[in-house]
């Protein structure tokens, strides 16, 4: 067992929203919980969440990586993930984006080199009348995303 008794018991509770023969069913919630107390999904994790679900691994595997709200390696202390769909891109998406990796020093799928922030490329994130929007570790949405406003994530986030 990777987790603590805690996160099994978080997925225990997943698990029990579905019929006893359904338990794959939580593999998304298991695989949250898993990265939410380990950072990133590492293969042995993913093996050790199939383990427990009954599942084959190359199945959790094909979740983790068709969703891009997984993290399949490391990622910095705060991965931002910058709506780059065709709303956002057109509504100052690309604008945005090209301000943060300036300021931040990184590109896409980057991290910075205090391991502080990890940059990341996002489909519709379905606020598309808040562009630019930006996501923080999965988390916490930010919308209209001006210079100003992106100084001021980076600054609270820094603290």
């Amino acid at each position: 067992m990777l987790l603590s008794e805690q996160a099994y018991k978080r997925i225990d509770r997943e698990v029990a929203k579905f019929p006893a023969d359904q338990k794959q069913s939580a593999v998304m919630a298991a695989l949250t919980i898993a990265q939410d107390e380990k950072g990133w999904l590492a293969p042995e994790v993913m093996q050790d969440i199939a383990d427990y679900l009954g599942m084959a691994a190359v199945a959790v595997e094909e979740v983790a990586s068709f969703y891009a709200m997984y993290n399949l390696s490391p990622t910095g202390k705060f991965k931002i993930t910058v709506c780059t769909n065709l709303p956002c891109a057109l509504s100052g998406g690309e604008k945005a984006a090209r301000y943060l990796k300036q300021k931040l020093g990184v590109d896409y799928r980057e991290t910075t080199a205090d391991g502080q922030f990890t940059l990341q490329e996002g489909e519709c994130m379905g606020a598309c009348g808040d562009a630019p929007v930006m996501l923080v570790n999965n988390k916490r949405m930010c919308s209209w995303m001006s210079d100003d406003k992106i100084d001021a994530l980076v600054e609270e986030l820094k603290k």
